[in-house]
């Protein structure tokens, strides 16, 4: 019954991470965002400088849905449908939606659950300038 109730509450901090990204985008707050990421992951660098370029140049509503939950209480593999809706501040008739799969690997540090892995990164970059 506790194993039950443990991979039941690993679950929901799970989703926890997800909707706190999910809202960090949507405030503008970049910083709030990458707390949930482990900076040692490949990657973390270019996701920080993207996600800050993109979070000072549009205003972002997030939305995600988990496909998949899978691991144990140390690690999780996720995958899911995650839709941006980018809306650039210098030209409010500038709206970018983006919908992908995001597979995300997690692993608990502590108490707290943080993304160790990430794909698509590029999914996160600001959108590049019409021509």
């Amino acid at each position: 019954m506790l194993a039950v109730r443990l991979r039941a509450d690993d679950a929901q901090d799970v989703w926890d991470v997800f909707t706190q990204l999910a809202s960090a985008l949507s405030e503008g707050n970049p910083v709030q965002f990458l707390k949930a990421f482990d900076r040692s992951m490949g990657g973390y660098r270019m996701l920080e400088a993207d996600v800050t370029a993109l979070l000072g140049q549009a205003e972002v509503q997030s939305s995600i849905e988990i496909l998949s939950d899978e691991g144990n209480g140390a690690t999780r593999m996720v995958e899911l449908d995650w839709f941006l809706q980018i809306v650039e501040q210098q030209d409010a008739a500038g709206s970018t939606r983006r919908r992908e799969r995001v597979r995300c690997r997690l692993a608990k540090q502590g108490k707290k659950w943080l993304v160790t892995g990430l794909e698509p990164l590029a999914f996160f970059a600001p959108p590049k300038p019409a021509r």
